[in-house]
């Protein structure tokens, strides 16, 4: 299987989604901070900076490992920052991929991680020829839930006790798509 040659860069109407930079460590590390957006991830929640700058650097080293592909979600219209999306790891021989997602308060409810996320599995599909794409979220995060839904995920079922982060077990709740699922 081919592997994107280029960072792909992508544009939606109302978004640009770029490469990580290590000078986009005081955002994420602010976003990182806000407890709202922590609460259904298994980052570490307030983390300290140099947890933050490991995270961001881990991202960073997604594409060119080969293994996944993060990018920052900017505002076409000025630019600003809203948050990150990533193809977390990327099993190349099976062609399955598993997204994650994390925006700022100030832009919930707009659509935007929606037309991020589109954008995303499209690339996945076709740059990254991967077949199946997943993601997960914690009970609860019915927002998280919603995005998915909207972009063509279906909720598969619920793994118990998934993992152990935050110093708890956390139910998955599993979503996938094919590629020849509606996109929505």
């Amino acid at each position: 299987m081919r592997r994107a040659q280029s960072f792909p860069v992508l544009e939606t109407e109302r978004l640009n989604l770029r490469a990580v930079m290590p000078a986009d460590h005081d955002f994420y590390h602010a976003l990182l901070a806000v407890p709202d957006v922590t609460r259904f991830s298994d980052f570490p929640d307030a983390p300290a900076r140099a947890q933050s700058g490991r995270i961001l650097a881990w991202m960073s080293k997604r594409f060119g490992s080969g293994k996944g592909c993060a990018w920052l979600i900017e505002q076409r219209r000025g630019g600003a920052p809203v948050g990150a999306i990533r193809i977390n790891r990327i099993d190349r021989s099976w062609r399955w991929g598993e997204i994650g997602y994390e925006s700022h308060p100030d832009f919930w409810g707009r659509g935007l991680i929606t037309e991020a996320v589109r954008a995303v599995v499209v690339c996945a599909h076709r740059e990254f020829k991967l077949h199946r794409v997943e993601a997960w979220t914690l009970p609860g995060n019915d927002a998280s839930d919603r995005v998915l839904a909207k972009t063509g995920f279906a909720h598969e079922g619920t793994l118990k006790q998934k993992a152990w982060f935050k110093g708890a077990y956390h139910d998955f709740r599993m979503f996938g798509r094919v590629a020849d699922d509606p996109l929505c």
